[in-house]
């Protein structure tokens, strides 16, 4: 990523962006439980909604962002409620070299279909990957409105060559805030 767009983030949490997003992701609520608890990654955690809700769930979470001051909300987050979690800060577009494998890989909403592919090479046997990613469409829809931030039909199921998938959807879903949301949502696992 280049500097003006890591700054950009930086701002964007500066001035509080994504601030009253707390909860964590809908589709991952729905699914958490056939997942077994064990080591998480969540990439491109943000400010760690999701991260804090696998920690509070048992999980033994890692959380990986560009942004410090996004880490920097999570931390503050995190030791509010007594969760531990390993912030990671790192530029994802140069990739991430994992030490271990882990039971949930999670990416949300960050397009990057070649970090995915290396990321399910780090899932343990049985290990599961849940990806939520913005999904290209003519529809009149709340998100990127570059298509190199979205993904199109086909592109996670793509991702996932290798691992049995256990639910594929692209469709439009209800946001919590009322708009709608053109979603491509993908559960694998490593068998």
């Amino acid at each position: 990523m280049s500097e003006l767009d890591r700054e950009k983030w930086e701002q964007r949490y500066r001035e509080g962006a994504y601030a009253g997003r707390v909860h964590p992701s809908a589709f991952l609520e729905s699914r958490i439980d056939e997942i077994p608890v064990g080591r998480a990654i969540d990439i491109a955690c943000g400010a760690g909604r999701n991260a804090l809700y696998l920690a509070a769930r048992g999980f033994e979470v890692e959380a990986v962002d560009i942004s410090g001051e996004a880490l920097d909300r999570a931390r503050g987050a995190a030791q509010q409620r007594g969760l531990a979690v390993n912030w990671l800060q790192r530029d994802l577009d140069e990739g991430l070299e994992l030490d271990s494998s882990y039971q949930l890989i999670l990416v949300v909403r960050y397009v990057n279909l070649p970090l995915i592919r290396q990321l399910a090479s780090s899932l343990a046997p049985g290990g599961f990957l849940v990806c939520e990613q913005h999904l290209v469409t003519g529809e009149d829809v709340v998100g990127p409105t570059n298509p190199a931030f979205r993904v199109k039909c086909g592109d996670l199921l793509a991702a996932a060559q290798g691992l049995q998938v256990r639910y594929l959807e692209e469709t439009l879903v209800p946001e919590p805030d009322g708009q709608t949301a053109a979603l491509a949502r993908l559960v694998a696992q490593n068998v």
